[in-house]
């Protein structure tokens, strides 16, 4: 049992923590706003991975494998929320620091996650090779979709808080424009990366 979770535990890291727009989204976030005003687009995101999570578990793949249209509408669909949070974070105004207006939503994180192909993609993989071996089913999924969304609110906190790293940066303007274009462009590589 103890080895199962180990396992587990790896292959969340590696899928959920590798760089994804979500979490270069969160980065961003934290560079440009702070750790403080980035919490409400942190528990959107957390609240769409949730949902993702159940979505898994309840047969997303078999829905997808019956109308493999939606798959492609919801990649899509995912993609075009993702460029526009990347654009909320390239264009944001100099003095983003004090204006919280500005800031990601908690409704953007969570439409974000919720349409995020990339979470699908990884807990339909967590669930068919790394569950945790219980005589109830049941609870072997409880566990592993516990386990890792445990783990994705430590990754998505440590990115936030990673990008707040690089506020300080972010105090002078040319430089502040520069970094956030640059986060704004690693989102629409990440994305069209999960999409082709």
């Amino acid at each position: 049992m103890f080895e199962s979770f180990i396992t587990l535990i790896t292959a969340t890291l590696l899928l959920l923590g590798s760089p994804g727009p979500a979490l270069i989204a969160l980065a961003a976030t934290g560079a440009t706003f702070g750790t403080q005003k980035g919490l409400p687009f942190l528990f959107g995101i957390l609240l769409g991975l949730g949902f993702a999570i159940v979505g898994a578990t309840v047969g997303l793949a078999a829905l997808f494998s019956q109308f493999p249209a939606l798959r492609v509408v919801f990649q899509f669909a995912g993609g075009g929320y993702m460029l526009y949070v990347a654009y909320k974070i390239a264009t944001a105004s100099v003095l983003a620091q004090q204006d919280a207006q500005n800031a990601a939503s908690f409704r953007d994180g969570f439409i974000l996650n919720l349409l995020n192909p990339k979470v699908y993609a990884a807990f339909l993989a967590i669930f068919s090779q790394f569950l945790i071996p219980f005589s109830d089913v049941y609870v072997s999924y409880l566990v592993t979709g516990l386990t890792c969304f445990m783990i994705a609110v430590i990754v998505d906190v440590l990115w936030l808080m990673c990008g707040s790293l690089l506020r300080p940066i972010f105090a002078k303007p040319a430089q502040a424009r520069v970094i956030r274009i640059g986060f704004a462009i690693s989102i629409v590589v990440a994305v069209i990366y999960a999409l082709f």
